[in-house]
């Protein structure tokens, strides 16, 4: 599951690259698209018809458009494929309960798990969170202190899942028509510390938003705090030896 993981994430940065490529190639000659959606039915049919200016770039233009075709299918062959392999996995009632969260979907509830292994043997949140790069650094000199930005240790891929999830908590608390869906087969336990936890963390980011502090910063600070939350979610499955 790690491996599978780690391999959609390569997927989804070769795919961002290739698109960077290509974009950067229609900038230099001054090619722009007259819609507004990138990356949408309408903008690949608009691609299909571009006319390059000089005989050398037709070779160039369709390998780029040929590569993130072949990224697209790629990822959508490891998306398509990851919950087959999820179902026999003892790990795969965490990934489960972890989904009742805000924001954690399956797709944003595995890599955490499948980098991490279980939860519970960590015996506190704050070892989950160094686990995870989740911790401030820290420059000492002499009486000195100063803190910085997180330590960004540890796998690199479950820790932008749970970054992502934590963009969640931008909107009010809510229970969107998805969301029962994920709690029905969930116990009450977990369904109470979901809603506690999506109260809090969404008047979190009210509160550090109107004392001025930057998005990212505040979004990195709850997924910090979403951390502590999936360690205590994960208490209260029960897992097989």
């Amino acid at each position: 599951m790690r491996d599978l993981c780690r391999a959609r994430a390569e997927a989804i940065r070769d795919l961002t690259t290739a698109k960077f490529r290509l974009n950067a190639l229609l900038l230099r000659h001054a090619i722009r698209s007259t819609g507004q959606a990138r990356w949408s039915p309408a903008h690949l049919r608009w691609l299909s018809a571009v006319v390059c200016p000089t005989p050398a770039q037709p070779m160039v233009f369709p390998a780029y458009v040929r590569a993130i075709t072949d990224h697209t299918e790629r990822l959508a062959h490891l998306d398509q494929e990851r919950p087959e392999h999820v179902q026999p996995w003892r790990l795969a009632p965490v990934v489960e309960a972890l989904q009742a969260l805000r924001g954690g979907q399956f797709t944003g509830a595995v890599p955490p798990v499948a980098a991490l292994g279980a939860l519970t043997r960590f015996a506190n949140p704050r070892q989950l969170m160094n686990s995870l790069g989740f911790t401030p650094s820290e420059y000492a000199t002499g009486e000195r202190r100063h803190q910085g930005g997180i330590t960004k240790t540890g796998p690199s891929h479950a820790r932008r899942a749970l970054i992502a999830g934590a963009w969640a908590s931008r909107s009010p608390a809510t229970v969107s028509r998805h969301l029962p869906l994920r709690l029905e087969k969930g116990p009450q336990p977990i369904q109470d510390l979901r809603w506690q936890a999506q109260g809090r963390f969404c008047k979190r980011y009210r509160q550090r938003r109107a004392r001025g502090k930057n998005a990212t910063q505040v979004v990195v600070a709850i997924a910090r705090e979403r951390r502590a939350c999936m360690w205590a979610i994960a208490q209260e499955v029960p897992l097989t030896p």
